[in-house]
Order: structure tokens, then sequence, then C-alpha cells
């Protein structure tokens, strides 16, 4: 997938968090995540497939163009990595149907990823957009 060099599943997840997430690198989305991908804890407005992950990845993008994760620590069980974060970003367009607010914003999130076959084929998630309504001023 990479060069002919099998990559870890935490060098997976890694990925996807820095260079899909962190820079909106979406050609390596389409080879990240497997087409047969379950989301088991949807975001609100997305469906539990890979179409779904990519509206979000999207929508986060196009709302916060800086959106930046801050990784501090991942570790795998096998073929599933967990990994807790922190994403910033500059609130620069519509989120969860908040207008632009051109406040920076950070929650963190905690999630579970199963890789096989150097692909992304599940997710399991809890991030704290509680919290980002609150620095948005929605609350």
């Amino acid at each position: 997938m990479h060069d002919d060099v099998e990559l870890a599943a935490i060098d997976i997840v890694r990925l996807n968090t820095e260079r899909v997430q962190g820079q909106g690198d979406f050609e390596l989305f389409e080879k990240l995540f497997a087409d047969d991908f379950v989301d088991h804890t949807p975001q609100p407005g997305t469906s539990a497939d890979k179409d779904g992950v990519r509206v979000l990845y999207h929508r986060l993008r196009d709302a916060f163009p800086d959106f930046r994760p801050e990784i501090h620590w991942q570790t795998a069980d096998g073929d599933v990595v967990t990994t807790f974060k922190t994403y910033h970003g500059t609130h620069q367009g519509d989120f969860l149907g908040i207008p632009a607010t051109g406040r920076t914003v950070q929650f963190d999130t905690v999630d579970a990823m199963r890789v096989r076959d150097g692909q992304i084929v599940e997710h399991w998630g809890v991030a704290n957009l509680f919290s980002v309504l609150e620095q948005l001023g929605a609350r």
C-alpha cells in the first residue's frame, strides 16, 4: 500500500490522524479506509460507513481550515489502536449549524480503530462536542 512496506496498525491510524484529518489528504483517505468500513459511533448527520467519515472529515476541514490534531498517546492491542488526542482549529465555516465565529476551539477525543490488511475497517469514539458548542457560544 505504501511503497510495498507493510505498516503496523498504529502507523496506519497515525497517518489518518496526521495527514488525512490534519492536512486534508483525501487521496490518502481513500487508501486508508476499507470500502466495508463501519463506524460504530457516527457523528450527527453522517452515515456509519466510509462515505459518512468522508463527509465528517470534509465538514471539519470546511469549518476549521486549520484543523490540527495533537496526539497525546496511542496504544495497540492486536489490530485495534486506541488514541487520545486534542483537536485544535479556528471556526471559519458552519459547524453543527453554527455560522463561523472566528473563535479558536479545542476538544478532546478518544477513539479506537481496527485495522485489517493495512486499512481501517472499524471505529469507535467519544468526542467532546459539547465543549465545542460551549466554546462557540452556542450554549
